[in-house]
């Protein structure tokens, strides 16, 4: 084995770091004085991995690490490669029919050749991706992905271009190993692991957004690993590069999907140890100080410029309006090439239809109908809705008793202090709040309601304008288009018009709330109080183009599309009254309880694929996992208790560095999944099972080093090799896809819970 420094410490990493004795296995015995002096010479030298105030402790033969080399490591890597590449590649496109979430993410690539605006709860990193692979593919953007594969489309091209994301697993598994200061042996079977899943294999196989997730998730865990691995030359050009390189890693990571910020909090817990380290080992403050700022830029600064930026180029290619246009404000609707919103009068007048948009993020359009709250005043309800509607349309009006007729009368133009009335256009009712009903649910306010009509001297019909900003260079005080932010107070309660996302019932066909605020019980400035007018007609006002009186914030378009992906990944919940078979909850993944149908016909004569993994891998990783702790608590005890025999020289903190990682990555990418609202699938458990498949190879490494010689290490290597292929082998013909009847595949439903052969429920 090639070999670099070596790598030892005189910390407990079981106790968080704290300086402890460590004695020798007791077979072997204690080295004489000159052997520990040249020792402790070298471990001095070799490896310290942050120069502290106190000499290292000498500990005995220090445990060696890896070192990739080209002449050994290359032909392995390439050999895994090609395996790789067979077992995702096979009869990649024999399915020529838009198959599972190709129908989402599919269009979403397409999007960005036609470059229109979309909306989705996931980071646009892979949906780019994608969309380079259909553009690299020739698809001219009019396929929406329903149904069978035109002619025109290179399908096979864009799941062959995905699935090299899944290809790549395979060396990033034995160089994360290798790094990991593994047996090379124990690196390959790591990476055969992973060719050899059925789970990730058929995941690979399609135009998903899974496979880059994984392998910049995987990517990140190599980078870590490397940098641990050459953390005692502290600032040298290989310490930035793999510290960069692991940066970099998190952003494409979490830009991917928001999963990968899982990966994130691995890294900072990592790095959360290292400064705790440092601390107890009092290095100097100057010292921890550079380190701290590297790992700022590095860790953070440069991930976050890589997330912007993924944001900035996907703002920068979607530059036509398109169906996701309502998810952001208006002054970023305004900005789309075809928008409706680019040309319309800018000066709101008396008599002007308006539709006016709450500024709190997911409220939606002032809306109302022609159905009346349950309970209450009974009123006409008045709510926010999303969605284009004729209900969402309003006239600005003179209170009662004003005389003024809107189409011979000069214009007036709504200017800041008025008081206006506001009528609903489809029913004529007016925009009313008053004192004596509190609203539905957020009972602190009053209720809003759409009663009365434009010649009801009511002042509980009125509202005074209150500007709050003017983003154009126009700031003359009066109400413009787009561009003015105004309250909208109520002229008898002094209560302000808000909307902050709080859903109505079904009564009130899950749209969102409108109250009056009190400003005795609320921040007035609450964004929840502020509006802007976003469609604006009168015939007897000269539209105009308004693009260059709006001023662009890629900051505040980049924070509010973040805010309503984060809604709508929220508004993802299960509906636990119906059952739905490709949702499954986390407890279920490990155990491969509940595989997944990926298509619904499953007759004969279809093209079935079934994702379920590789049973052996699945469980056996899943056991090893969750038994961890038991196995910590045991080395702890033998610690506490000095039994001398438990580790040899440098193997306890071997056994450190690779358990937090591979350990620590399962259960941050797993556990999270319980504390989760929104629905949940199989393949959410994907990026845990490459850490639980990787931990499970370093587990038998482990074992095979402290109880076999190397001709036996060799043979359970082959047998677990062996095993792990037989087994994919035996659902291959679901995993590439099969057209026969799927009861001529006998023996497959290894758990009663599999639907395999027949499923209880129609689909």
């Amino acid at each position: 084995m090639n070999i670099m420094a070596s790598d030892r410490d005189d910390t407990d990493p079981l106790l968080g770091g704290f300086s402890s004795p460590r004695s020798p296995r007791s077979p072997r015995r204690q080295q004489p004085q000159e052997q520990q002096s040249q020792n402790e010479k070298l471990d001095a030298d070799g490896f310290t991995a942050y120069p502290a105030s106190r000499a290292p402790v000498a500990t005995g033969v220090p445990y060696m690490r890896n070192k990739c080399t080209t002449g050994i490591d290359g032909p392995i890597i390439a050999a895994l490669t090609i395996l790789c590449a067979f077992t995702r590649l096979y009869q990649i496109g024999k399915r020529a029919t838009v198959t599972w979430d190709e129908s989402h993410f599919g269009k979403f690539g397409a999007y960005y050749i036609n470059r229109t605006f979309y909306h989705d709860v996931h980071p646009p990193l892979a949906k780019m991706l994608i969309g380079l692979s259909e553009y690299l593919a020739g698809h001219n953007g009019t396929f929406r992905f329903k149904g069978a594969y035109p002619e025109y489309v290179n399908y096979t091209f864009m799941r062959c271009f995905t699935a090299m994301f899944g290809i790549g697993l395979a060396p990033l598994a034995y160089l994360t190993c290798l790094q990991l200061n593994m047996q090379r042996r124990a690196c390959a079977l790591a990476a055969l692991f992973v060719i050899f899943d059925n789970g990730l294999c058929v995941m690979s196989r399609f135009i998903l957004l899974d496979e880059p997730l994984l392998f910049f998730t995987a990517a990140s865990l190599c980078s870590v690993a490397g940098f641990q691995n050459i953390r005692h030359r502290a600032f040298s050009c290989e310490w930035w590069r793999w510290l960069l390189l692991t940066g970099c890693s998190l952003g494409l990571v979490s830009s991917s999907k928001w999963v990968g910020f899982l990966a994130v909090a691995l890294v900072g817990l990592y790095t959360i140890e290292e400064f705790f380290n440092m601390y107890i080992d009092f290095v100097p403050a100057r010292t921890a100080a550079r380190h701290f700022g590297a790992r700022a830029v590095a860790l953070i600064a440069v991930p976050l410029a890589i997330y912007m930026l993924c944001f900035k180029i996907h703002f920068s290619i979607l530059n036509r309006s398109g169906p996701g246009d309502s998810k952001m404000p208006p002054t970023f609707q305004v900005r789309l090439k075809g928008s409706p919103l680019g040309r319309q009068p800018f000066a709101v007048a008396y008599g002007s239809q308006l539709t006016i948009r709450s500024m709190y993020p997911g409220s939606g359009l002032l809306h109302s109908h022609t159905h009346m709250y349950p309970d209450g005043s009974q009123q006409q309800q008045v709510t926010c809705y999303s969605h284009k509607d004729a209900n969402n349309d309003w006239v600005i009006v003179k209170p009662a008793g004003q005389d003024f007729n809107y189409t011979s009368d000069p214009i007036v133009t709504v200017r800041d202090g008025d008081t206006v009335s506001l009528m609903h256009k489809n029913t004529k009712r007016m925009l009313h709040s008053h004192r004596a009903h509190k609203a539905p649910i957020t009972t602190d306010d009053y209720e809003v309601t759409g009663y009365g009509s434009s010649d009801w001297k009511d002042v509980n019909n009125n509202w005074r304008v209150e500007i709050a900003s003017e983003t154009s260079s126009a700031a003359d005080g009066e109400l413009h288009t787009i561009t003015t932010l105004f309250r909208l107070r109520h002229a008898g309660t002094g209560c302000l018009l808000s909307a902050a996302a709080v859903n109505l019932p079904s009564w009130g066909f899950r749209q969102t709330e409108v109250t009056c605020r009190r400003t005795a019980n609320r921040p007035s400035a609450s964004t929840a109080s502020l509006w802007i007018v976003e469609r604006h007609t009168n015939p007897r006002i000269a539209p105009m183009d308004l693009r260059p009186l709006v001023r662009g914030s890629f900051i505040g378009d980049f924070l509010r599309l973040n805010m309503e992906m984060a809604r709508s990944n929220n508004a993802l919940v299960p509906d636990r009254d119906k059952h739905n078979h490709l949702e499954s909850s986390p407890w279920s993944w490990p155990f491969l309880i509940y595989p997944m149908r990926m298509l619904g016909s499953w007759r004969k004569g279809d093209i079935k694929y079934y994702e379920v993994g590789n049973p052996l891998l699945w469980w056996v990783s899943a056991l090893t996992c969750v038994l961890f702790p038991l196995q910590l608590a045991y080395y702890y005890v033998c610690r506490r208790r000095r039994i001398s025999n438990v580790w040899a020289p440098g193997e306890e903190l071997h056994f450190w560095n690779g358990a937090k990682l591979l350990w620590g990555g399962w259960a941050l990418h797993y556990l999270p999944f319980f504390l989760m609202g929104r629905v949940t699938y199989l393949h959410h458990y994907l990026p845990a099972l490459y850490f639980a498949l990787l931990f499970l190879v370093f587990q038998i490494d482990h074992a095979c080093r402290r109880l076999l010689g190397t001709g036996m290490q060799r043979a359970v290597v082959t047998v677990w090799a062996v095993a792990a292929v037989a087994v994919f082998c035996w659902f291959a013909p679901l995993t590439f896809g099969y057209v026969e009847d799927i009861k001529a595949l006998t023996h497959r439903q290894w758990l009663p819970t599999w639907n395999i052969y027949s499923d209880k429920y129609v689909m």
